[in-house]
C-alpha cells in the first residue's frame, strides 16, 4: 500500500497540469451533482413549510347557491349550514379526523387609546390544530371549555398583537371587543403562509364559536374546514361529506356549486410530484457533469499506464499478477476521485452553512445535504471512478510483459 501511495504521488506530481484539471473535473462535478439536490431538496422543504401555513392537508367549504334541482326542488336554493348540520354529518362519516366549523366579521377591538377593525374567526378548538395556529410560549389555543361554557377568549395573530400591544406581552390582558371583555390567552407563532382564504392569520383573532354567535347572533356558519385522518383519503372524505350533508339539506352531492371546497392535499401532491421531477433532472445534470470529471480521470489513466509500460513488464516478470496490476490503477483512480470528491463535499456543505445567512431562505429554502444526496452524490462518484478506472486497468493488466520490457 505504501509503494502505490508513493507511486500515485509520483505520477501527480509529475503530470500537476493535468492532475489539477482532472481533479478540478470530480471537484466540478460532485459541487454541481451535490448542490443541485440540496437547492432541490431545501425549496421543496420551503414550499411545503409555506404551502402548511394555511392548514396541514385541509379542506375548506364554503355553502353556496344549488344548480341542480333535487327531489323537486328548483335550482338556485341558497344552502345555510348549522353546527348541527355539522356534527350530524361528521358521525356519518369514517375517515373523518376533525371538523370545524368557521363564522367570520370584522369586530371592533379595543385597548386604551388604539381601536382596531379586526377580522375575527369563532372556531372550536380543533380549528387551531388543523390550521397550524401554534401558540407562542405561554399561550395556548381555544379549549373545549372555553367552547362549553361560551367563554370570553381571543387568541390573534403576532402582527395583530404587536399592533395592539406593542413589544408588551399579549398573553393575559384584556381587549374589548364590540364593547365586550376578552382575555387574551394565546398569540400565534410568526408562520410563512403564501395563500389564505380569507386574509393572514397574524393579523386576525380567533374566539370560541359559541362566543361569537352569542355576540353577534349568528346562525349558519360562513364556511366549514375538515381533515381526513389520512391524506389519502381526502377525496374519499370529501365525497362521503357532500353525500351526508346534501341527505340532510336536501341538495345533489354531485352539485359543486351548492358546496364549494378547496382540496389543499391537491397542493402537496403536486409538490411532491413537481420537486421529484425535478430533482430528478438536477441529479442527471450533476450526474453528467460528474461524468466529464471521470473521463479526465480515465485519460489521465491512460497516460500514467502507457508511461509506466516498461514498469509494468518487469512487475510482472517478476511474479506480478494480472489481478495486482488491475486491483493497483484502480485504487489509485479511486483514491484521485475520492480527492476530488472529498473536496467537492466540503465545498457544498461550506455553501450551505453560509446561504441560510443571506435571508434568501423565503424565496428558495435554505440548500441541504441531506443523506439520501450525501448516499446519492457517493454512489455516483463510486460509479464513475470504478468506470474511468477499470478500462485503463484492464489494458494494463494484459500488457505482455516481454513486449512491455522493451517498450
Amino acid at each position: 500500500m505504501k509503494d502505490v501511495l508513493k507511486q500515485l504521488a509520483r505520477d501527480l506530481k509529475a503530470e500537476k497540469l493535468r492532475t489539477f484539471l482532472t481533479i478540478f473535473g470530480i471537484v466540478w462535478g460532485t459541487v454541481a451533482i451535490s448542490l443541485m439536490l440540496a437547492f432541490g431538496t431545501g425549496l421543496h422543504t420551503q414550499l411545503i413549510k409555506s404551502t402548511a401555513g394555511l392548514g396541514d392537508r385541509i379542506v375548506i367549504a364554503w355553502p353556496g347557491l344549488t344548480s341542480i334541482p333535487f327531489e323537486g326542488l328548483g335550482k338556485g336554493r341558497k344552502i345555510r349550514i348549522t353546527d348541527d348540520d355539522l356534527t350530524t354529518a361528521r358521525g356519518n362519516v369514517p375517515g373523518l379526523k376533525a371538523l370545524s366549523a368557521e363564522y367570520s366579521n370584522n369586530l371592533k377591538v379595543e385597548y386604551g387609546t388604539k381601536t382596531l377593525s379586526v377580522d375575527t374567526s369563532g372556531v372550536a378548538p380543533e380549528f387551531g390544530s388543523m390550521r397550524n395556529l401554534i401558540p407562542q410560549a405561554g399561550g395556548r389555543f381555544i379549549d373545549d371549555i372555553d367552547l362549553a361554557e361560551q367563554r370570553r377568549t381571543a387568541f390573534i395573530g403576532n402582527k395583530l398583537a404587536k399592533d395592539i400591544f406593542g413589544e408588551t406581552p399579549a398573553v393575559g390582558k384584556t381587549i374589548t371587543v364590540n364593547q365586550s371583555p376578552f382575555l387574551v390567552v394565546g398569540v400565534l407563532v410568526e408562520k410563512d403562509q403564501d395563500s389564505s382564504y380569507s386574509g393572514r392569520d397574524n393579523e386576525k383573532m380567533f374566539i370560541p364559536s359559541t362566543t361569537f354567535r352569542a355576540l353577534n347572533g349568528d346562525k349558519y356558519v360562513d364556511n366549514f374546514v375538515f381533515q381526513a385522518a389520512a391524506s389519502t383519503d381526502t377525496k374519499a372524505v370529501i365525497e362521503k361529506l357532500r353525500s351526508a350533508l346534501g341527505g340532510r339539506l336536501r341538495f345533489d352531492a354531485k352539485d359543486k356549486e351548492a358546496l364549494s371546497m378547496w382540496d389543499t392535499t391537491e397542493q402537496f401532491q403536486f409538490f411532491d410530484t413537481f420537486m421529484l421531477a425535478f430533482n430528478a433532472f438536477l441529479g442527471i445534470i450533476g450526474v453528467l457533469t460528474l461524468v466529464v470529471g471521470g473521463i479526465g480521470v480515465s485519460n489521465i489513466m491512460n497516460v500514467v499506464v502507457e508511461e509506466r509500460t516498461r514498469e509494468i513488464g518487469i512487475k510482472m516478470a517478476l511474479g506480478a499478477k494480472q489481478r495486482w496490476i488491475l486491483s493497483q490503477f484502480l485504487f489509485e483512480t479511486m483514491l484521485v476521485t475520492f480527492l476530488g470528491g472529498a473536496i467537492g463535499f466540503a465545498i457544498s456543505l461550506t455553501v450551505c452553512a453560509i446561504f441560510p445567512k443571506l435571508g434568501l431562505a423565503e424565496y428558495v429554502g435554505n440548500p441541504v445535504v441531506s443523506p439520501l444526496v450525501a448516499a446519492l452524490t457517493s454512489l455516483a462518484l463510486g460509479l464513475v471512478g470504478l468506470v474511468a478506472g477499470y478500462f485503463p486497468a484492464r489494458d494494463a493488466a494484459r500488457l505482455d510483459p516481454v513486449v512491455a520490457m522493451k517498450l
